[in-house]
């Protein structure tokens, strides 16, 4: 059976759910404001919603672990310094030594950011963070897991984010300062590449043939470039922590909206456990997850056990089902993103599947662990004028996308639990456009 044959009065109590979620991401924005990873506000807001759980759930838990907060971000003020001290080095005549500081400096850019790995948090300074775990148990006997996870911290703003779209009102001109600074990278790497060979520091190549006066101009663009972004006015500000109310508290009220229901009504999966996670420290890249999935992937295949991510219930135009991740070098499960289509069509809507090609989400550290995940996400991927910026507060919210994400989520686990993933096995998953 579906949630809606299963459930009586089911379009209002899906307005009644949608309403605990919009007031529950009232009340946290409210009383703890920003998130920002392993902060206590972070605690905060996880405490809050494990009340909540608690009246739905039959346990309820905070795992902590410890990590470096500033160390995800870190390499955009390394790489500032990285290419100060390189102009340096090319101005004393010791191209090899710019040249060596900006290689490594990319090196760290894409382990750190493109690929999320945790390069440098052994060097820096460690704070606590923890997840919020919930779990309701199902009537008979348990053959499934579904894991519903959303984060509760909330992300520093991104200048280029807001104030490209303060300015230029779309966020594809706000992205040229990313693409200016990665291209002003590799033209330092080249310059410093063609001065080692040349013999020469930044000023006069002369294996360019070009004395240049545009070479000095360019250096010193360079290094303005490199100031603004270490003052935090270009890319990322850090002491100016945004509230978060989309992304990603209406992930994790889209999940307890789940349980909540269930519980209210004093329903259970048949044969499927229900898990639900408020994760801490996904802003910097998705630790949480890496915690939760670390110490539980092997143990959660004792049965059949899906993870999907609930990220950002906003924009309704763009809901859908996301099966690469982790700026694209991540293919999720295919046949939970298919059950999760299924699924969506039982609800009316006709989801599409989806790429993230910038960023991820916590179904990343899942599929990486090796446990079958993806990603359920309604947020215009351009990005939106509210992501990472000032702008993600609760005025923003849509009750409209939240009611059908909520939907749509009930019939994923009401359809697993009927089924599980072998009628999904074969089905082919791809991006139509």
């Amino acid at each position: 059976m579906t949630a809606r044959e299963s459930i009586a009065n089911y379009e209002s109590k899906l307005r009644e759910y949608t309403n605990f979620a919009v007031r529950g991401i009232k009340k946290v924005c409210k009383e703890c404001g920003p998130r920002p990873s392993a902060s206590e506000e972070e605690r905060k807001a996880q405490e809050m919603m494990q009340k909540d759980l608690e009246t739905c759930c039959d346990k309820t838990w905070m795992e902590s672990f410890k990590t470096a907060p500033k160390a995800f971000m870190l390499w955009v003020r390394s790489g500032v310094l990285a290419g100060l001290a390189a102009m340096l080095a090319y101005n004393l005549g010791y191209a090899i030594v710019g040249l060596a500081l900006l290689v490594l400096e990319v090196l760290f850019i894409v382990l750190e950011f493109i690929l999320y790995k945790q390069a440098v948090d052994w060097l820096l300074p460690k704070k606590q963070s923890q997840n919020l775990i919930a779990v309701r148990n199902p009537s008979g006997e348990k053959k499934r897991r579904i894991i519903l996870c959303g984060h509760a911290d909330s992300a520093n703003e991104w200048s280029y984010t807001y104030w490209g779209y303060k300015y230029f009102k779309t966020p594809k001109l706000s992205m040229l300062v990313v693409v200016t600074a990665i291209i002003t990278l590799f033209f330092g790497i080249g310059i410093s590449v063609a001065a080692v060979v040349a013999g020469k520091g930044w000023v006069g190549v002369q294996a360019l043939e070009t004395r240049s006066s545009l070479l000095t101009i360019l250096g010193y663009v360079f290094a303005g470039l490199c100031v603004l972004m270490l003052s935090g006015w270009m890319f990322e500000r850090p002491k100016l922590h945004v509230i978060g109310a989309n992304d990603n508290l209406s992930g994790c009220f889209t999940a307890m909206g789940t349980a909540k229901m269930l519980g209210d009504l004093n329903l259970r999966l048949e044969n499927t456990e229900l898990m639900v996670i408020c994760g801490g420290c996904e802003e910097i890249g998705l630790r949480g997850a890496k915690d939760f999935c670390d110490r539980h992937a092997k143990e959660y295949e004792d049965v059949e056990t899906i993870y999907i991510a609930l990220d950002t219930m906003t924009d309704f135009e763009y809901m859908g089902i996301y099966i690469r991740d982790l700026n694209m070098t991540v293919k999720h499960d295919h046949a939970v993103a298919a059950l999760m289509r299924k699924a969506a069509n039982t609800a009316g809507y006709d989801l599409p599947y989806e790429n993230l090609f910038f960023g991820s989400s916590d179904a990343t550290a899942a599929t990486q662990a090796g446990m079958r995940a993806a990603t359920f996400a309604a947020m215009n991927p351009a990005p939106a004028d509210y992501y990472h910026t000032r702008l993600d507060t609760a005025d923003n919210l849509n009750p409209k996308t939240i009611e059908a994400c909520l939907d749509i989520t009930m019939e994923t686990i009401y359809q697993f639990d009927q089924t599980g993933l072998a009628p999904f096995e074969d089905c082919i998953v791809k991006v139509a456009k």
